[in-house]
């Protein structure tokens, strides 16, 4: 396995990770906003909730291409 394949494969499994890691802050968002815990209640939770929730999908959508636009092999290459 070349150099190149190693880098290939490890930039794949942390874009991978921040998907992966983005879902599971929306799903804990969620949890927040239905109030399933007991540290946060009422209108706390549904903004703590939505916060989480949206940091989550700017995790799971926007990362992830930031990373392949930075990773991206250049065109002469």
């Amino acid at each position: 396995m070349t150099q190149d394949d190693r880098a290939a494969r490890q930039r794949f499994l942390i874009i991978n990770l921040f998907r992966l890691s983005g879902v599971f802050m929306v799903m804990f968002g969620f949890l927040i906003m239905m109030q399933r815990f007991g540290w946060v209640q009422g209108d706390k939770a549904k903004i703590m909730g939505a916060i989480v929730a949206t940091v989550g999908m700017v995790q799971t959508i926007i990362v992830p291409r930031m990373l392949l636009r930075a990773w991206r092999t250049p065109p002469g290459a």
